[in-house]
C-alpha cells in the first residue's frame, strides 16, 4: 500500500482529483431530488446481489445478474431528465450571475412579497425562475412581457381581471420575460393526488429543467416551492426566503 502511494505520479493524482470532483458534482446535482431516492434503490439492489452471491441464493442471483447486465440502459432511462439537465448546465451562466449579492437579495424579496400578497388575497399564481437551463420553448408559448421584476408588476399580472393571469410567469435575472406560459404537467405516480394542475405544472417544469418555481394556491392560500422535481408545501415567509437564498445567494 505504502509502495503504491510512493509510486504515484502527478498524472495519477490528477486522475483521482477529476474523478472525485465528478462524483462530488453528481452528488450535489441529485441531492434533495427524486434521483437521490432512485440511486439509493439501485445501491440496495447491488448490495442484495452481492449478498446473494455470498449466501449461494442461485435464483435471486440469476434474476439480479440479468437486471444488472442492463444497468447502463436502466440508468439512462431512469435518470434521463437529470442527465439532460446536467448536460444543459455546462457552460451556461447562472441566474443573477452578473448581480451583486445585494441585488440578488432585492430581487428575491420582490418575489417573496408578491407571493405572500397573492396568498393573502387567495389569488393563484405560478412564478418560474430560470437558472442554468434555458426556458425559451416555454417563453415562446406565452406572451412576451420583458418588464423589470417587481412586486407590483407580478400582482398586476396575476390579478383575476388581467388577461395574463392564467398560466405561469417566467423570470430571467431581474426581468419578467413572459407571462401566460403553459408548462408540462408531471406524470409522476408519487405526487399527492390532491394537488391541482398548478402544482403539477410546477413539479413538471422542475423535472425537465433546473428551474425553481414558486406556487401560490388559490384554494388554500398557501405558498409552495418546487425544485428538482420535489415540492415543499405551505411555507412561511422566513422558510421561503431561506430556501431561495440557499439556491441563488
Amino acid at each position: 500500500m505504502i509502495e503504491s502511494l510512493l509510486s504515484m505520479t502527478w498524472i495519477d493524482a490528477l486522475d483521482i482529483l477529476i474523478v472525485a470532483f465528478i462524483i462530488y458534482r453528481t452528488m450535489l446535482l441529485i441531492k434533495g431530488t427524486r434521483a437521490e431516492q432512485m440511486l439509493l434503490g439501485l445501491a440496495m439492489i447491488v448490495i442484495v446481489y452481492f449478498l446473494s452471491q455470498w449466501a449461494g441464493l442461485l435464483t435471486l442471483r440469476w434474476i439480479l445478474n440479468n437486471f444488472l447486465s442492463s444497468l447502463i440502459l436502466i440508468i439512462i432511462v431512469i435518470f434521463q431528465h437529470d442527465i439532460r439537465r446536467a448536460l444543459a448546465q455546462i457552460g451556461r451562466p447562472t441566474l443573477f450571475g452578473t448581480y451583486t449579492k445585494a441585488g440578488r437579495i432585492h430581487e428575491l424579496e420582490e418575489l417573496i412579497k408578491a407571493a405572500f400578497s397573492l396568498a393573502r388575497e387567495r389569488i393563484g399564481a405560478i412564478m418560474v425562475l430560470e437558472r442554468n437551463v434555458g426556458l425559451k420553448e416555454y417563453v415562446e408559448i406565452g406572451r412576451e412581457v420583458d418588464a423589470r421584476l417587481s412586486t407590483e408588476m407580478l400582482l398586476a399580472i396575476f390579478h383575476p381581471a388581467s388577461p395574463l393571469h392564467d398560466g405561469a410567469v417566467i423570470i430571467r435575472g431581474n426581468r419578467i420575460v413572459a407571462a401566460g406560459c403553459f408548462l408540462p404537467l408531471s406524470t409522476s405516480p408519487y405526487i399527492d393526488r390532491t394537488l391541482g394542475t398548478r402544482h403539477r405544472a410546477a413539479i413538471g417544469i422542475t423535472e425537465e429543467t433546473d428551474a425553481v418555481v414558486i406556487v401560490v394556491s388559490e384554494e388554500r392560500g398557501e405558498v409552495s416551492l418546487a425544485f428538482g422535481g420535489m415540492l415543499r408545501q405551505n411555507l412561511d415567509l422566513p422558510t421561503l426566503r431561506k430556501a431561495l437564498q440557499d439556491v441563488f445567494v
